[in-house]
């Protein structure tokens, strides 16, 4: 009874150990405002609304209020009704679809009967983003708000400024929630406009209904697919953004699905199984008796017949050797004393019987131990196949998984990867080395530059990886060296025809031979030498080069001769003002 006790007091505890925890509860306020009556009625929200609550539902949120075409007063009411059923509330998320408008830093959401005439009747006829974050504040574990109100607000193009220096923004502004576990997630990141669409939802909002409620997936992965989806689906003109931090574990906005468990062969409870193990460390009949009664059928039943029926079997070996011990000691005693012939063969018998009863009684242990090492193994086979299903499921799951996050990712050598990804984009002519020097922080700068992009330059971040591999073409034009041209992903040098050359600007332009024109060569000093040299020898008589004419025509001077003014007479010239006359040495 003793033991009955203890496995009774063990399936007990066993049964409140393993009850089900409670349940989280979520609660969520869907806003969709279209018939704006002061401005041009927008088309998707009413379609987004339907679509957000539905997914909202069908995650098995224990409260979804979708509300339509909201004014001043439902709004401050639907606010305040919400904010009250988030003060038991574990998750709370507030999604609006909407026009809205930012203010000195200020975003504001707005009710379809506003007018806004002036920038004043902003503060009056609006609801300021604060109000929103107040409504999901009591939540416990998460406080989520998503806007897609980041379009092109019409209220700004038309409204008066009461103080010219009073900033109207174009998209919302950008927010740093002051509450911990909250986000707020923009259609558009700070400063940038939505689209509607040309479908019938518009692409922020189908991209949440398709990643937001995937059972287990960490809300900033879930948020990151959004933004893939939405770059892809605007061209890379509209980039979604969160706000906000959440802690180190993962953080889903629906639970994941436990993994199904594999049942044995022939039944697998867990409650069985860990009562089972737990009377097997009793290891007692009374308390196999008690498994037996609790559990009549199934495969750890079986077991646990094989244990008690072990222990029977152990229990006569050991009686029936007491039995063979005690005759083979009367043997002896007889023997001693003289016993009479008879009464020896009889001890003897009994003996030999005992004997017999000893060997049968091990042989039957045997057989016990035989029958339970079977059921064992076939249970180990059991689970085996078990654990090689669950193997072959798991990887089944992983090929359909998303991409590894971020820690994954650190395995990787992330500076070379982003050389490498910056090359194929054309933004890094350097090496792919994984040294993140200044030349590679020049290439992610060039990037950011052509993509329109902040990464941080300073280091190689995962994100600026993921940001490089999402661009499928080259961000960076071709740069090619003067007398190249770009041709497709290289350069290729440039040819122009006859008589024209490659000018300055890269383009071919004709050109003018220009005649040698010849330069006069600055004496060396062995020419000034020689120079000096000639003149400093005395002169010879060297021909005049005058010419002298007379009667019989005209000839040259003779050597050594040089003419004259006056008349020559007897070899004397007489310069009394004659004629020219030649004069000879």
């Amino acid at each position: 009874m003793g033991a009955f006790r203890l496995l009774a007091f063990l399936i007990l505890a066993t049964w409140l150990g393993c009850g089900p925890s409670l349940a989280e509860k979520r609660v969520a306020l869907v806003i969709g405002n279209s018939a704006y009556q002061k401005v041009a009625r927008l088309n998707n929200p009413a379609n987004d609304t339907a679509a957000v609550s539905a997914m909202f539902r069908k995650a098995g949120f224990d409260s979804v209020d979708s509300k339509l075409d909201l004014n001043t007063n439902e709004m401050r009411k639907t606010l305040r009704e919400f904010g009250n059923k988030t003060r038991d509330a574990d998750v709370a998320v507030i999604y609006f679809a909407g026009h809205g408008i930012e203010l000195d830093g200020t975003n504001y959401l707005i009710p379809i009967d506003a007018a806004l005439e002036t920038d004043t009747d902003v503060l009056d006829e609006t609801f300021a983003l604060d109000r929103v974050l107040f409504a999901v504040e009591p939540a416990k574990q998460l406080r989520l708000v998503i806007l897609d109100a980041c379009r092109d607000n019409p209220f700004a193009r038309k409204m008066k400024r009461t103080i010219g220096s009073r900033a109207i923004g174009r998209g919302l502004a950008k927010v740093e929630p002051s509450s911990p576990n909250t986000m707020v997630a923009f259609a558009a990141k700070a400063g940038s406009t939505a689209s509607d669409g040309d479908s019938k939802n518009s692409p922020f909002a189908a991209a949440l209904v398709a990643h937001l409620a995937k059972p287990g997936l960490d809300l900033r992965k879930a948020f990151g697919f959004v933004r893939d989806d939405v770059l892809k689906a605007t061209n890379n003109t509209q980039e979604p953004f969160v706000y906000g931090s959440l802690g180190g574990n993962d953080v889903a906005l629906v639970p994941a699905v436990p993994a199904p468990t594999i049942a044995a062969p022939v039944d697998q409870d867990t409650t069985m199984q860990r009562n089972y193990e737990f009377a097997l460390q009793v290891g007692t009949k009374p308390v196999w008796d008690a498994f037996i009664e609790k559990y009549p059928s199934g495969f750890f039943t079986a077991l646990a017949k094989a244990q008690r029926d072990k222990l029977a079997a152990e229990a006569a070996r050991v009686e029936a050797t007491n039995k063979a011990r005690a005759a083979q000691e009367e043997k002896a005693r007889l023997a001693l004393e003289g016993a009479k012939a008879a009464e020896q063969a009889k001890a003897a018998e009994q003996a030999k019987a005992a004997e017999k009863a000893r060997t049968a009684a091990e042989l039957a242990k045997k057989a016990e131990e035989a029958k339970v090492a079977e059921a064992e193994r076939v249970k180990a086979a059991a689970e085996a196949k078990a654990a090689a299903d669950q193997k072959a499921k798991d990887a089944k799951v992983a090929a359909l998984a998303p991409p590894s996050d971020k820690s994954d990712q650190a395995t990787v050598d992330i500076p070379r990867s982003l050389q490498s990804e910056l090359r194929r984009v054309g933004c890094n002519t350097g090496s792919v080395d994984g040294n993140w020097n200044a030349a590679a922080q020049r290439s992610l700068d060039l990037f950011n530059k052509h993509a329109g992009m902040k990464l941080d330059v300073k280091i190689a971040s995962v994100d600026a990886l993921d940001a490089v591999r999402s661009k499928t073409t080259r961000i960076c034009p071709l740069v090619c060296d003067h007398g190249f041209k770009a041709d497709g992903e290289r350069c290729t040098k440039i040819t122009c025809r006859a008589g024209y050359e490659v000018g300055d600007d890269n383009t071919c332009e004709k050109f003018e031979v220009k005649k040698p024109v010849a330069k006069r060569e600055a004496p060396s000093t062995r020419d000034r030498r020689e120079r000096a040299n000639v003149e400093a020898a005395p002169s010879k008589p060297q021909p005049s080069g005058q010419v002298i004419c007379g009667q019989g025509g005209c000839r040259p001077v003779g050597k050594n001769c040089r003419l004259v003014k006056g008349s020559w007479v007897s070899g004397v010239t007489q310069a009394t003002g004659g004629s020219t006359v030649e004069v000879c040495n």
